[in-house]
């Protein structure tokens, strides 16, 4: 049985950002629970969170997660200045967290996903948010946390189908240490291609300053939980540890013999460690709306 059989469909929802993108967003769980909006990484999906819409664990919050512009049901527009404006993906969650209501919840992202968590901080601080998850991601963009596993699509100038269905492959294989079953691999192969080689080269051409994101970072005050897996050949553990230092007070959890995807590698440590941290950071905020008077 794949990891995906036994997803709920969610409410939908489209939502238009204010550059006229239209987003693919869907919901889970107590609309009257603590709230979570989960961003995923680069060719990725909202589906990319299977192990955690079916954990009851989540089923207690109101669960929200979209596909990112070039993804998945998402809008595809064409062209370097739909991606590679940081406010632009800024504006993204903002207006997801507009259109569906959200009032306070935890923004976390994995990977791509966390680099949008890190712009939302630039451009909007962290005072509407509960809590902060960041998930193997690279929130200050140095090349030294750069690990050998992208070597494989280094060149995304390849316009041949084939080459790219290959790449795309060996990238997500990179995604694992113990890679998924052969359903499950297919399933995430499918959501993956689904973004443009287009759009991955305009995607891998956003850079943020250093000192820019390394600010934004120093000035998080909202609990933080960061994970990351010890065998990650895309986002090296380094990486978690520059925000580790940079937000004194974050929870930090290192996975061994996992890579790059924790929350699927090891879905039953991390659904009751982030469980727990949402619970936390939503009642130090009186958010979980079952109990605000």
């Amino acid at each position: 049985m794949s990891s995906f059989d036994n997803i709920p469909a969610g409410i939908r929802h489209r939502v238009r950002t204010p550059d006229g993108v239209e987003i693919e967003a869907r919901e889970w769980g107590d609309p009257q629970g603590p709230e979570l909006l989960l961003v995923t990484g680069v060719a990725q999906s909202y589906l990319s969170f299977a192990r955690q819409y079916a954990d009851p664990a989540f089923q207690q919050f109101r669960v929200v997660s979209y596909d990112p512009r070039g993804h998945g049901l998402s809008d595809k527009p064409l062209g370097d200045e739909w991606y590679r404006t940081g406010r632009r993906w800024s504006d993204e969650v903002t207006a997801v967290m507009d259109a569906v209501g959200l009032r306070r919840p935890v923004l976390a992202g994995w990977s791509l996903g966390g680099r949008i968590v890190r712009q939302y901080l630039v451009d909007y601080g962290d005072s509407r948010l509960a809590g902060i998850g960041l998930i193997s991601c690279r929130p200050v963009e140095v090349p030294e946390v750069v690990g050998n596993g992208n070597e494989v699509v280094m060149a995304l100038d390849i316009e041949d189908e084939a080459s790219q269905i290959s790449v795309a492959a060996a990238f997500l294989r990179n995604c694992f240490k113990t890679r998924p079953e052969a359903d499950d691999f297919a399933f995430m192969l499918a959501y993956n291609v689904l973004c443009p080689w287009s759009i991955r080269r305009q995607i891998g051409g956003w850079l943020t300053d250093p000192a820019v994101s390394t600010a934004a970072l120093e000035a998080v005050r909202a609990p933080t939980y960061i994970a990351h897996g010890l065998d990650d050949v895309l986002v090296l553990p380094g990486a978690s540890k520059i925000s580790e230092r940079l937000i004194s007070h974050a929870e930090v959890s290192w996975y061994e013999d996992c890579g790059h995807s924790v929350f699927f590698e090891a879905a039953e440590r991390f659904n009751r460690e982030f469980s727990d941290f949402v619970r936390r950071a939503t009642a130090s905020t009186g958010e979980d709306r079952r109990t605000v008077g």
